[in-house]
């Protein structure tokens, strides 16, 4: 008996061990006599940051931003000078990921880059796309509130922002652009000192082989002799230059399907392709070749009032180098195509130049799908 009671009790002592080494530690806590468990930790839900909106009014030398939250209220204002790290500091008081709104105007190319770099998406304001309306007060503050607004409200007429590869291509095409009209005008100032002085030019290329050799043996005054050969050599400079970029961007083109494919538009040769290819840049951005002629500007003017309805010139407001290459491709038709077709019958009815724009739209219907699809299949059907 005594056995037994003494084995009963040495169970107790070992179930009494047991409990106390199962006892909570530092997770319970004893007050006045009363055990409280502790609540387990929830994972934390992160709270998103509300998207804030910055509107910038970019000037030459400095520019103002304005910083909004998504109700309107106006959280800052301030005038900075142009430069990467200033306005990298104000962008980083928004937040992650900030809707900034900047307007298309003169040397915007760093401000975007800088944005982007930021982690802000950028939004490019149109400026003939937007209507500012007639204010009393027109100021910079006012102007960069109005950007913010508009892309509040989803109203903001937005230009499209080119990657930085396609802005250094569309810099070469147009510095080339520039040196050409440039040479244009030096050839131009050389037939007007030879007319000057009575010298006849029988041939059709004044520098070509016949040509220099005329410049060579004409005997002008002093004063004409030398700006002749000041324009000659202004002009060999210039040539040196133009095939230097042609080198640069050719690399560019080498594996583009579009470009090669929209050169087999009737008058459409490497110089015009390149012109379209870069110009345009990502085709997929047009829903229509429709958009696309709008877009350059090749379409109408529209004024509709109830049931009075105005349609006037086209409208210029799209890229002037796709609009002069569209129409220079017509200009250069051969044979008996159907753009050219087109051109003359709209020029018989209409006159020659609103014949030539007829046509011109025509063609850049055809630069859409050789582009969008990398061949024109009409174009391929009839060959």
């Amino acid at each position: 008996m005594a056995t037994r009671s003494v084995a009963k009790t040495d169970q107790t002592k070992a179930k009494i061990q047991r409990e106390s080494s199962r006892r909570p530690g530092p997770g319970v806590r004893s007050t006045l006599g009363v055990t409280k468990p502790t609540r387990r930790r929830q994972k934390e839900t992160p709270v998103e940051q509300p998207t804030q909106y910055v509107g910038i009014d970019l000037h030459r030398r400095r520019s103002v931003i304005v910083r909004r939250d998504g109700d309107g209220e106006t959280l800052d204002t301030v005038r900075i000078d142009n430069d990467p790290v200033a306005l990298a500091a104000e962008l980083v008081k928004a937040g992650e990921h900030p809707e900034v709104i900047l307007e298309a105007t003169y040397g915007w190319y760093w401000a975007a880059d800088v944005i982007k770099e930021c982690g802000g998406n950028v939004h490019l304001a149109h400026p003939l796309g937007n209507n500012w309306g007639n204010r009393r007060v027109k100021n910079d503050e006012r102007d960069a509130t109005d950007l913010v607004d508009l892309v509040r409200m989803g109203r903001l007429a937005e230009a499209w922002v080119a990657p930085p590869p396609l802005r250094e291509l569309r810099e070469h095409i147009r510095y080339r652009a520039k040196l050409v009209h440039l040479r244009s005008n030096f050839k131009a100032q050389v037939h007007a000192v030879l007319a000057k002085e009575g010298v006849a030019v029988p041939m059709t290329d004044l520098f070509g082989v016949g040509g220099r050799r005329l410049l060579d043996e004409v005997h002008l005054a002093d004063a004409y002799r030398i700006r002749v050969e000041s324009l000659r050599e202004l002009i060999e400079h210039v040539n040196r230059e133009i095939v230097m970029l042609e080198k640069q961007t050719a690399p560019y083109f080498a594996g583009d399907l579009g470009y090669h494919a929209v050169q087999a538009i009737p008058g459409v040769g490497p110089i015009l392709a390149s012109v379209f290819v870069a110009e345009i840049g990502d085709i997929e951005r047009f829903k229509s070749a429709r958009h696309l002629c709008r877009w350059a500007g090749l379409t109408p003017t529209h004024h509709e009032s109830d049931v009075t309805v105005r349609r006037g010139h086209i409208t210029k407001q799209g890229s002037r180098l796709v609009r002069w290459a569209a129409v220079e491709a017509v200009v250069r038709q051969r044979g008996d195509t159907a753009i050219r077709r087109h051109h003359h019958k709209v020029g018989e009815r209409r006159g020659t130049n609103i014949g030539r724009v007829a046509a011109a739209r025509k063609l850049l219907i055809l630069v859409y799908y050789g582009l969008r699809d990398g061949e024109i299949r009409c174009l391929a059907e009839t060959g």
